[in-house]
């Protein structure tokens, strides 16, 4: 039997208010001081009255409107009830039947096509308090009860668990970039469980599913929903297939799903509206306000990216996922063109340079910044705001490389010194020495000496040992501290050992 793998998710995004979901307690979980924030709101007092984040509406209706969702006018509170130590009322403020927004889809551009995912809907509620267990007893930390999330809860279109790790990295993206939340996995600022069911290619209908918790990375979702697509397998390959809906845990130690219990329906949390909290009512022209203040986001900027300067999707993705990255390198590219225009060796306007030399500009905005850059901002620890070179400097280093006057090693040293200091490269260039030799007698003499030095080498590479013109190459450029041309010595020295 053909089977097909039917994935949906549900998706808890903890908000970046200041204050929690219906109280004025900070929204802040400090594992070093539990119980520390909170009130007679939060942890469920009789008698008291919610009240609504204004801030966390509006963060929920910038999510859903950059998910390409319909902000409903007019939605509501509901009461969730079940009985558990971590809900201190005995039920939850969510919404159930009227939520904040539906019916939307996130489009994603892959390697060979863009995709979209379906999304059901949108909803706020208020988080629970955390459940902390050791061998001997369980204790409870109200500092999470009452902050703030938005559930996302996506359509089964998902075929593949590497398309669930894919939609996640994204909507973590999207959320950084709208600064609602930091949308951590492993601090739970993004939780995630993955409902999956199997059925035979070609039928439209949905099997029982299973919902997998426990969930605290991209990768763990991805080899859970893995696994799970194997085990329902062998079920449906020995006519066992499910027929009741369950939870089951993933063991990250024994890369296993464990069963946990059957699933609950909606009958089973009695859910009625609210009563202390009015609706939720917005205006057309509120919502567009908020659409209107949307960011650049990420699919948007990867298309234009790849359009208006020719990169490649593989490098677009590098660019996107590290915040304040794209802005960077747009203002290095137009100062690196700036730059070009007023240099002797390059001639026309700065839309005939680009024209002309897009490729060339941009093969080596993506080599020193994506590839030697990034390497000394990961290794530093820093963000790209605090980063000393700026556009115009990292520019103007990029066209020495552009105009041959310095090698490669060279280059990498001036780097190295503009990332320490923020010096200019032309003062470095001028400090260390570093200037390119091309040509002259000082190359001819460096030459020289290396086959001179290395007469066995030299023999080898006149008996046809190709690989030793690496050897006589890297000889001259330690000789000349790196300020040899290699294409150039690589010429010379094949004409010399001919």
């Amino acid at each position: 039997m053909q089977l097909e793998t039917i994935i949906g998710l549900e998706i808890h995004v903890q908000l970046k208010t200041k204050s929690k979901m219906f109280c004025a307690c900070a929204n802040e979980f400090d594992k070093t001081s539990p119980n520390k924030n909170i009130c007679s709101i939060c942890t469920g007092q009789p008698g008291v009255l919610p009240v609504v984040n204004e801030q966390a509406l509006k963060y929920g209706v910038m999510i859903a409107l950059a998910l390409d969702l319909r902000v409903n006018k007019w939605s509501k509170f509901d009461r969730k009830s079940y009985f558990y130590p971590d809900l201190p009322k005995g039920y939850q403020i969510s919404q159930y039947d009227e939520p904040l927004a539906s019916e939307g889809e996130l489009k994603i551009l892959l390697a060979d096509s863009e995709k979209g995912f379906g999304i059901e809907r949108l909803h706020l509620e208020e988080d629970a308090a955390k459940n902390i267990h050791t061998k001997d007893y369980a204790l409870i930390d109200f500092n999470r009860a009452g902050m703030p999330l938005a559930e996302i809860v996506t359509k089964p279109d998902f075929r593949l668990p590497a398309e669930a790790r894919i939609f996640l990295q994204e909507l973590k993206l999207i959320l950084r970039i709208l600064k609602v939340s930091d949308a951590d996995m492993e601090k739970g600022q993004l939780r995630c469980d993955a409902n999956i069911s199997l059925r035979s290619v070609g039928d439209t209908s949905l099997y029982p599913k299973t919902e997998i918790k426990n969930l605290n990375s991209f990768r763990a979702v991805e080899k859970a929903l893995t696994y799970e697509t194997t085990r329902q397998t062998e079920l449906w390959n020995k006519d066992e297939r499910p027929d009741t809906e369950s939870t089951r845990g993933w063991d990250e130690k024994k890369q296993i799903t464990v069963l946990q219990r059957t699933k609950e329906g909606a009958s089973d949390y009695r859910y009625f509206p609210e009563p202390d909290l009015p609706p939720i009512v917005f205006s057309q022209k509120e919502i567009e306000q908020m659409k209107s203040e949307l960011p650049e986001l990420p699919n948007d900027k990867r298309k234009r990216l790849i359009n208006q300067y020719g990169f490649k999707l593989s490098d677009v993705n590098i660019i996107i996922s590290i915040p304040g990255l794209a802005e960077y390198i747009e203002k290095v590219i137009s100062e690196f063109v700036a730059w070009l225009e007023a240099s002797d060796g390059v001639e026309g306007s700065s839309m005939e340079i680009w024209e002309q030399h897009r490729g060339k500009v941009v093969k080596i905005v993506v080599n020193w910044l994506l590839n030697n850059f990034i390497q000394l901002l990961n290794s530093s620890g820093h963000e790209i705001q605090d980063v000393n070179i700026t556009p115009e400097n990292f520019a103007e280093f990029l066209t020495l490389i552009f105009e041959r006057k310095v090698n490669s090693s060279a280059a990498q040293m001036i780097l190295e010194e503009m990332f320490k200091t923020g010096k200019d490269p032309s003062v470095i260039l001028e400090e260390e020495n570093l200037q390119q030799e091309s040509g002259g007698k000082k190359l001819e003499q460096w030459i020289d000496e290396v086959i001179l030095e290395n007469p066995g080498q030299v023999e080898e590479f006149k008996a046809g040992k190709e690989p030793i013109l690496k050897f006589l190459i890297g000889m001259t450029m330690k000789k000349s501290r790196g300020k040899a041309d290699p294409g150039e010595v690589d010429k010379i020295i094949r004409v010399k050992l001919k």
